[in-house]
């Protein structure tokens, strides 16, 4: 910049401008843009390697540590470059004797900016490892940083006497004024507490879950509950912290009470029968369960509990179609819960056979079909009854138990009627038709038809 130009400026830009076109700080602008090019390069063969193998993916490969410690140092990567060209940089100009502040400077930032990076990384990766923070995590150490970069320039205690000149609402002359800076504060220290809260939250779930003591549903009971009561209690404390008067919060429960009662009701239902399900164990995971209107062993909605969740309940049927069933349904609604506490369940096939055949004969094949069948129990051993005489036909039925209706149940019934429809048709055995009686008559016999039909005179 010509000097004329320089000293058309005002005092302090002219002082800024001056020192900008120094050799030195020329120098070390130069060091702090290959510093970025590099940087910049770095982030972009860190992001391709972490795109070609997920986290998930790693954690199914490699121990947790080693998937953490790789994260750290893709995260670190670009900064941990920028950091190496800067010192190089610094070795270049400090023999030649020239300015190395501004280098100094980036140092700093750079190393306060891997160390925050990293560890809240770590701190979101312990609380809730999901790639949809990932966005989250990024944007907080950033924040973070911010605060700190301001800082180690001097610039925060002005930074702050800023935001706190800035009033968002009209607070009593007894309070304090409700600032940008005070707000900002607050929803800081919130979060700090919810983050410290939830990660308490995810150890108690992890130790609940070693408890073998207790009922599947009941480590998910407790150990949801716990995780909702600790974040409830962070918000509380971190409000509290901030200096927050929890007072003004009693309107709000009561307009959240009476949202409650009126539009979220169903949603609360469903939540409290979720948690009803969850401590009596009515229904678990891996429970075999039908919904139907009809009591015994009929299939209609048959299906395996997955997952028991706050809201609803996911049933896996036969055709590995996932169904989410509110969790009020199953409450207020009629449910075969197939091994609530006996798997062994019996089952029925009923038979018909013609009057031309013996129920004697007929019987004891149907007792050899069930017999020969790996899934079917001994003890008790399988039954054959007469049942009923029908029009064209003797129903009979054949009673068995299985213990494993999880293995479904109609694959049983048609290994079983296939044998028996074997083992009749050796034995010659019939299974009757439907018959129905049809009579012709030609117009003579009709006629006789109708004239017997015709009321008889009786003498009146």
């Amino acid at each position: 910049m010509p000097a004329s130009l320089i000293d058309a400026l005002p005092g302090r830009l002219a002082e800024v401008a001056a020192a900008a076109i120094r050799p030195a700080t020329l120098a070390q602008l130069a060091v702090l843009a290959c510093a970025v090019v590099f940087a910049y390069l770095t982030a972009r063969y860190a992001r391709t390697a972490r795109d070609q193998q997920s986290r998930r993916q790693i954690l199914a490969a490699t121990p947790a540590g080693s998937v953490m410690l790789r994260e750290v140092l893709l995260i670190s990567a670009p900064y941990a470059t920028a950091i190496a060209v800067l010192l190089a940089g610094r070795a270049v100009l400090a023999p030649i004797e020239l300015s190395t502040t501004i280098v100094d400077l980036g140092l700093r930032l750079l190393g306060a900016l891997i160390a925050i990076r990293s560890a809240v990384f770590l701190l979101f990766a312990s609380v809730a490892p999901n790639h949809r923070l990932r966005a989250l995590e990024a944007r907080s150490a950033l924040v973070i940083w911010f605060f700190v970069a301001m800082h180690l320039l001097g610039w925060l205690e002005a930074f702050i006497g800023y935001l706190d000149a800035v009033p968002i609402l009209n607070a009593p002359k007894a309070e304090a004024p409700v600032t940008l800076w005070s707000i900002m504060k607050s929803l800081f220290t919130v979060v700090v507490f919810v983050i410290f809260s939830a990660s308490a939250g995810r150890m108690i779930e992890r130790r609940i879950a070693e408890l073998k003591g207790l009922a599947p549903s009941t480590r998910i009971a407790v150990a949801k509950f716990s995780y909702a009561l600790l974040i409830a209690f962070g918000v509380l404390f971190g409000l509290s912290a901030s200096g927050f008067n929890l007072g003004a919060l009693s309107f709000f429960g009561g307009a959240l009470g009476l949202g409650l009662g009126f539009g979220l009701q169903s949603i609360a239902a469903n939540f409290v029968s979720g948690f009803v399900l969850l401590m009596d164990k009515s229904i678990k995971p891996g429970d075999v369960i039908s919904f139907t209107g009809t009591l015994g062993t009929t299939t209609e909605g048959f299906g395996w509990v997955q997952q028991l969740r706050g809201r609803y309940v996911v049933v896996r049927d036969r055709d590995g179609v996932e169904t989410l069933v509110p969790n009020q349904n199953l409450i207020t609604n009629q449910v075969i819960n197939w091994s609530y506490s006996d798997r062994r369940v019996r089952l029925k096939l009923p038979v018909r056979i013609s009057y031309a055949d013996d129920p004697e004969t007929a019987m004891p094949l149907l007792v050899k079909a069930a017999e020969g069948h790996a899934r079917i129990l001994r003890d008790p051993p399988p039954v054959a009854r007469l049942m009923s005489f029908h029009d064209y036909g003797m129903d009979l039925e054949l009673r068995f138990w299985i213990a494993d209706p999880q293995e479904g149940v109609n694959n049983v019934r048609s290994d079983v009627n296939r044998a028996i429809w074997r083992l009749f048709r050796e034995a010659g055995v019939t299974i009757p038709r439907a018959q129905l009686d049809l009579r012709l008559v030609d117009e003579a016999g009709r006629a006789q038809l109708l004239e017997s039909a015709r009321p008889t005179d009786r003498g009146h």
